[in-house]
């Protein structure tokens, strides 16, 4: 089977071809360089993202405590963790990085603050 696909990893946006057989990328045609194997075996085998949102924060300056992954995590797994990312409240102070959940939905990522809020005075 040929699924056709156009690869995001740069500029290029080279129109992909690739060959699967048997759930697994055979071969891969269209790419201007080696990135595009690789997006393509990772797209259609193991499809992975990064996931931001805001959890509620208190005593801050503002309301929303802005989040994200660490790094990418299964495709599937999003509704998950948004779910878990929704329950959490936080109160400051914050500091950008500091982790919200550990291990969200046994993953093996972490959700982490992306900036620092202090206490509002």
């Amino acid at each position: 089977m040929i699924k056709e696909m156009v690869c995001i990893v740069c500029p290029m946006s080279c129109k992909l071809n690739v060959e699967m057989e048997n759930n697994k990328v055979k071969s891969v045609s269209g790419n201007s360089c080696i990135r595009g194997v690789k997006y393509a075996t990772e797209e259609l085998t193991n499809p992975t993202r990064m996931v931001t949102s805001t959890v509620f924060i208190k005593n801050a300056a503002l309301t929303r405590l802005p989040v994200a992954t660490r790094s990418p995590i299964p495709k599937n797994k999003i509704n998950d963790v948004m779910k878990q990312i929704n329950k959490v409240k936080v109160k400051a102070p914050i500091k950008r990085e500091d982790i919200i959940i550990k291990n969200v939905c046994r993953t093996g990522v972490d959700i982490i603050a992306t900036r620092s809020m202090d206490v509002q005075k």
